[in-house]
């Protein structure tokens, strides 16, 4: 999946797939997340978003099922 890079102190890069609707979010520290299930409209004002690390907090961790996979 190919990422796009983003202005934040905590995502590195945000990739997304319509055709799969996941939506992954790689971490400055390292961790590379993909979550199931996401809209594109969530996915494009994630995009929008002034701040990557409080959108993925309020609008996406909790709401959609994740897992962990490496690089």
């Amino acid at each position: 999946m190919l990422h796009e890079p983003v202005r934040s102190s905590n995502v590195r890069s945000v990739g997304y797939n319509q055709a799969e609707r996941a939506l992954e979010v790689a971490f400055h520290s390292g961790g590379l997340y993909r979550y199931e299930d996401v809209p594109a409209d969530v996915h494009a004002a994630l995009m929008a978003s002034s701040s990557k690390g409080g959108f993925l907090a309020r609008f996406i961790k909790g709401r959609y099922r994740y897992r962990s996979v490496s690089g």
